[in-house]
């Protein structure tokens, strides 16, 4: 189940580079990948995208004639999708109300977090194209409650010490550029779900800017697509032979911690 990127108030499940990114994934692992349409900012701020996605994990869990077999559902993102599958995953984890569906995982491309105070990432890095601080600003302002800044939980997750409630979050791959103005509260992010016990690998691009994947030509590109195979192969893996979260390091392709 697949949310795109965009601030929560940009593009749609067939924007071109968005689309295709789902073609590969499909054709790559291979899976059914469902496209959520979720409903954009600011005309319908937080919590409707997460609400959306709740939905869409819904269909997918009654959809028993198209989808035989949901017994294995990974949520995945990129930007304020990947911010949208960690609150659609959260929720799932604590729900009752799926019949079928179990989130065997998760994959967060360079995932949309933020905080009221620079990091050091984005000082160095959010002052140019693709994504400057007042464009991420201003998704936040668009999205977040009326009155709310940015150390909202949606936005910064781990911001108000102790977090969220992670019982049977799921393993989650999280994909980092060294030249994502995010990066920083990427890191965070991957530090607060270890911190937790959630079972994590870090994908890191040293010199990867925000939004590398959706360009098919680059190298990297198609090096992320084989990177969420091969993390939904070890998660299908783990689940087949009766084994539980790993907590030594993987050493799959790429640069994984």
């Amino acid at each position: 189940v697949y949310f795109h990127g965009g601030g929560f108030a940009l593009h749609s499940a067939a924007t071109r580079p968005y689309d295709a990114l789902c073609r590969r994934i499909a054709h790559a692992v291979p899976a059914v990948v469902v496209s959520v349409e979720y409903r954009l900012a600011p005309e319908h701020p937080y919590p409707a995208a997460y609400d959306d996605g709740c939905d869409a994990l819904r269909w997918v869990d009654g959809a028993a004639a198209l989808l035989p077999d949901v017994s294995a559902v990974f949520l995945a993102g990129d930007s304020a999708g990947g911010n949208i599958a960690h609150h659609v995953a959260l929720r799932a984890a604590a729900a009752v109300s799926y019949e079928r569906v179990v989130v065997a995982g998760a994959a967060l491309l360079q995932p949309f977090f933020g905080g009221e105070g620079r990091t050091e990432s984005e000082e160095m890095y959010g002052r140019g194209l693709p994504l400057t601080n007042e464009l991420t600003d201003w998704f936040w302002r668009a999205f977040l409650p009326e009155g709310a800044d940015r150390d909202h939980p949606a936005a910064n997750v781990f911001g108000s010490g102790s977090g969220p409630e992670l019982a049977g979050f799921p393993p989650t791959a999280v994909f980092v550029g060294g030249r994502d103005p995010l990066r920083d509260r990427q890191m965070g992010y991957v530090e607060g779900l270890r911190a937790a016990g959630v079972e994590v690998r870090l994908v890191d691009y040293p010199g990867a800017i925000h939004g590398f994947y959706a360009f098919p030509e680059l190298p990297k590109a198609t090096e992320v697509i084989t990177e969420i195979r091969d993390f939904v192969w070890a998660q299908q893996g783990k689940r087949r032979s009766g084994l539980g979260p790993e907590t030594t390091e993987d050493s799959l392709p790429g640069s994984i911690i």
